[in-house]
C-alpha cells in the first residue's frame, strides 16, 4: 500500500489518500469508514489501527471501489506525504562502505571509519515533496549537493526495542533526499548546519507501507541530475540495517510514532566527483528507490 497526501483538480483541500493497486486512483481513506478520521498522514500513522490496514489491504484489492471517494491518479497532485514530521529527522552517516571511502577521498582524509554507528538529526521546518523547487540558498552556498536515502517511519512509540522486533514498530518506507551544503559543512566541521536549511528535505512522493517488501529490506535506490545517473546501489549493501539503526537509537531513548530516520546515502554525491559536481540553478534532480518511487525535484 502506498498513502499519499493528494489534491483533486482545482480543489486545494488536502486529503489523505491510498493508491489503489494499478495505481490508477487514490482512494481517499476518510470515505473507508475506518476507525476514525484522519486528518492527515501523521495522525494515520500514530492512530491507525491494525483492523484499519486489513481493510485498506482489501479495499485496494477490490476490482470496484466506487462505494468510495475515488479519483483518478492523473486529475490528482501528488504532495508531501509528511509536511511536518513530528520531530526533526533521525540520520545516520557513511552507512554505504563506498560512500565512506569518497567522503575520506574528497571531503575529510581524517575521517576513518567509525567504530559505532555515527547519528546526527536533520532540522525540518517543513518538508518538500514531488515536483516542489529546491532553494539552493546561493547567496551562502556554492556548493549544493543530493543524497538519496531510505526513510524509515515508525508507526509504534517504543524504547529499548530489540532486534528481532524492530519490524513490528515500522509503520512504512519513504524516499529521502537529503539535501546538503557542502561549504557550510566544512566551514562548521559538522553537519547540522549544512543540513538543516529551508526546503532541505524532500521528501515522497508516498509512504510504503512495511507489509508491501520483505524485511530486512533489500531495495535499489538511485539518484539522477538531469536525466544522469549519479548514485546507483542497494540497501542490503547497509553497513548497518535497518534492525540495528532502530534498535540502537531506541536504547534509553523513545522512538515515536512518526519519527523518520534517514538511513544513509550511497556513493556517487556531487563531491565524490573529481573536480565536484554540484547542482545549479535550473538543475532537475531526481531520487528513487525501487517499489517506493521517484522524487523528483527542481533547483530554483
Amino acid at each position: 500500500m502506498k498513502f499519499v497526501s493528494f489534491t483533486e483538480g482545482e480543489n486545494e483541500c488536502k486529503r489523505t489518500g491510498v493508491f489503489s493497486k494499478d495505481e490508477l486512483f487514490i482512494i481517499d481513506v476518510n470515505s473507508l469508514n475506518l476507525s476514525r478520521n484522519f486528518k492527515d498522514l501523521n495522525e494515520l500513522i500514530q492512530n491507525v489501527s491494525s483492523e484499519d490496514i486489513i481493510k485498506l489491504k482489501t479495499i485496494i484489492n477490490e476490482s470496484t471501489f466506487y462505494n468510495y471517494d475515488v479519483f483518478k491518479r492523473e486529475r490528482c497532485t501528488v504532495h508531501v506525504p509528511i509536511e511536518k514530521p513530528i520531530h526533526d529527522i533521525l540520520c545516520v552517516g557513511v552507512n554505504y562502505k563506498d560512500h565512506l571511502e569518497e567522503t575520506q577521498t574528497h571531503f575529510d582524509d581524517s575521517f576513518e571509519e567509525p567504530q559505532k554507528t555515527v547519528y546526527f538529526t536533520k532540522r525540518v521546518t517543513k518538508a518538500i515533496g514531488p515536483e516542489d523547487e529546491i532553494d539552493g540558498h546561493f547567496e551562502i552556498n556554492n556548493q549544493l549537493d543530493y543524497e538519496v536515502e531510505l526513510g524509515v517511519v515508525i508507526g509504534k512509540t517504543g524504547v529499548n526495542i530489540r532486534k528481532e522486533e524492530v519490524e513490528d514498530y515500522i509503520f512504512g518506507y519513504t524516499v529521502i533526499n537529503d539535501i546538503s551544503a557542502r561549504k557550510l559543512q566544512k566551514e562548521h566541521v559538522q553537519w547540522f548546519r549544512g543540513k538543516g536549511l529551508d526546503t532541505f528535505t524532500s521528501l515522497g512522493p508516498c509512504i510504503l507501507h512495511k507489509s508491501a517488501v520483505p524485511f530486512p529490506i533489500k531495495l535499489k535506490v538511485c539518484s539522477r541530475v538531469n536525466g544522469e545517473e549519479r548514485q546507483s546501489s542497494n540497501t542490503g549493501l547497509f553497513i548497518s540495517d535497518v534492525s540495528d539503526i532502530v534498535s540502537e537509537l531506541s536504547k534509553g531513548m523513545t522512538l515515536e510514532a512518526g519519527d523518520i530516520i534517514a538511513t544513509g546515502t550511497p556513493s556517487g554525491v556531487g563531491m565524490g566527483f573529481s573536480p565536484p559536481r554540484y547542482m545549479s540553478s535550473g538543475d532537475v534532480v531526481e531520487c528513487e528507490i525501487e517499489s517506493i518511487g521517484i522524487l523528483k525535484n527542481y533547483i530554483k
